[in-house]
């Protein structure tokens, strides 16, 4: 699994930090958690839950600049059941992207963790003026095949197109949004 992918949905997840229940007024802003889950096989899409001073759910959206999804995007278009908002991952992305996973070769497994900064904007609905950052970490650990036949018997299967025997990963985080109408 490409390891910029899988980052990308991290950042998704953790760009959606700033959330608000249904049906509840106008959010006064502080602090916020954050907890997302990549969607299996999609690099791009991530599942979303906010608490503390918003309280929302829905999915996050891996885009580029211009608002096109993009598996490789630095920004996160975040859709929840009560208005939705952008975030900027640049700075978070390229921490993920330049970070080596801690692996073990004896037996084909690895783990990272990667934490940075996120910041929050443009938003629509109740999350309209919203502001902020969030501090984000993205975890994720798999444990790879291992070569079954030929000379690389009994290996570690480290080619790009090995696919994982079991995998984890999550995206948390917490900061503050303030709302400016």
């Amino acid at each position: 699994m490409h390891l910029r992918s899988v980052f990308a949905c991290a950042i998704l997840a953790a760009l959606v930090s700033a959330c608000l229940a249904s049906g509840a007024s106008m959010p006064a802003g502080g602090a916020v958690r954050l907890f997302a889950t990549p969607v299996a096989n999609s690099p791009i899409h991530t599942t979303v839950l906010f608490t503390g001073a918003i309280g929302d759910h829905g999915q996050a959206l891996t885009i580029n600049k211009d608002g096109a999804a993009d598996a490789n995007g630095d920004y996160v278009k975040v859709t929840l059941k009560e208005g939705g908002f952008e975030i900027n991952s640049t700075t978070l992305n390229a921490k993920a992207n330049n970070a080596r996973p801690a692996s073990n070769n004896t037996t084909c497994s690895a783990a990272l963790s990667v934490t940075g900064p996120v910041s929050l904007f443009d938003g629509t609905g109740l999350y309209t003026g919203i502001g902020g950052t969030l501090s984000i970490t993205e975890t994720f650990a798999f444990l790879g095949p291992r070569y079954t036949s030929g000379a690389k018997q009994g290996q570690c299967n480290e080619s790009n197109s090995a696919q994982p025997v079991a995998e984890y990963s999550s995206i948390t985080g917490t900061g503050t949004v303030k709302f400016s109408r």
